[in-house]
């Protein structure tokens, strides 16, 4: 017995903090030592006593960055960043209607652009619409499309849609009948 506590009194000292480097608190973070690393150039460092009042009770640094404008340097750098409206865009207005004509039908689909899921779509290449109607390319063809894509939006409890033309394209002849047919069954378009 004598001999296992003569081996306790040769085991080293556990090593101690520094007393600048002393934890206040019983938390596990108090347990850590605390390196003094020089930060990065471009960081600014507030120690927690600072940011908390005179009885702060964090340890270590506080790394503090703040977020500017970019300058025209950086936009040079990165110009393929989109602008604010092109990144809200989406959730601003999240219905996008999709028109497309063959040479031999018309296409129409409304779209949720965050999750590209299909909420209605209507075209002459339907059974239904290929055995009723007397032309599918025709301007009566196209208020039925837009009557349908009206129909089954307010179906899905979608009133509001975005259409966005392609570069070069006029809202005119089939592509402004479609559209007005469909605001004609009480779709807005914002």
């Amino acid at each position: 017995m004598a001999s296992s506590h003569s081996a306790a009194a040769t085991l080293p000292p556990r090593h101690t903090l520094a007393p600048s480097l002393r934890a206040s608190s019983l938390s596990w973070s108090a347990s850590v030592a605390v390196s003094r690393i020089p930060p990065p150039p471009r960081l600014a460092l507030h120690s927690p006593a600072s940011a908390h009042g005179p009885g702060g009770s964090r340890q270590g640094l506080v790394v503090c960055a703040a977020w500017t404008r970019r300058s025209r340097g950086e936009a040079e750098q990165r110009p393929n960043r989109k602008s604010w409206k092109q990144r809200t865009d989406m959730y601003m207005r999240p219905f996008l209607l999709n028109i497309f004509f063959s040479k031999r039908f018309v296409h129409a689909k409304v779209m949720h652009r965050g999750t590209s899921k299909v909420i209605a779509v209507a075209t002459t290449n339907a059974k239904d619409l290929r055995l009723t109607l007397p032309s599918l390319i025709d301007d009566n063809a196209c208020r039925t499309i837009g009557r349908l894509i009206a129909e089954r939006s307010m179906d899905a409890d979608v009133f509001a849609l975005a259409y966005e033309p392609k570069k070069d394209e006029r809202i005119e002849g089939k592509l402004g009948i479609v559209i007005d047919a469909i605001k004609e069954h009480g779709i807005i378009f914002v």
